[in-house]
């Protein structure tokens, strides 16, 4: 597995984040994200992971927050790469970029609904934070959980 680089506009990375927008409305019985959805205007980078043919089989973006912080958006990997380890190369890969930007803190939203996604980044060193940015004043932002990490060297 490899990761590339990709625009948000790209049609493989559009491909997976619909994909990965549809599980979430499944898991949550169709509720609306919360926060700013990513865009090509806002995203500041975007790596996916591709199998030994080259298929997307996963990918995650950062937006800049300002501060020398970053979001982790739209992490995702397709049910049949699960399992393999996808999501901590990607995870590693964009905290890579990451520093590559200049950024020292990540920090992400998910739901309690997603427990792979919270042991990943837990086991990755992210710690539970308080709603942030346009979080705090979601009038849901309770049913959400964020995390932050502060990133060492590479």
């Amino acid at each position: 597995m490899r990761l590339t680089a990709a625009s948000w506009d790209d049609e493989e990375v559009q491909r997976l984040t619909t994909a990965q927008q549809a599980e979430l409305r499944a898991r949550y019985e169709g509720d609306t994200e919360p926060g700013t959805p990513p865009s090509a205007a806002d995203v500041s980078a975007v790596l996916v992971a591709r199998d030994p043919a080259g298929t997307g089989v996963g990918c995650g973006a950062l937006r800049a927050l300002g501060d020398g912080a970053a979001e982790v958006k739209r992490m995702y990997v397709v049910p049949e790469a699960r399992g393999r380890g996808v999501s901590k190369v990607l995870l590693a890969g964009l905290e890579d970029v990451a520093r590559s930007h200049g950024w020292t803190v990540l920090r992400l939203e998910t739901g309690p609904r997603q427990p792979e996604a919270i042991a990943l980044y837990e086991g990755a060193g992210y710690r539970p934070i308080p709603a942030f940015g346009g979080y705090v004043d979601e009038p849901d932002a309770g049913c959400s959980l964020y995390y932050e990490r502060v990133l060492g060297p590479a």
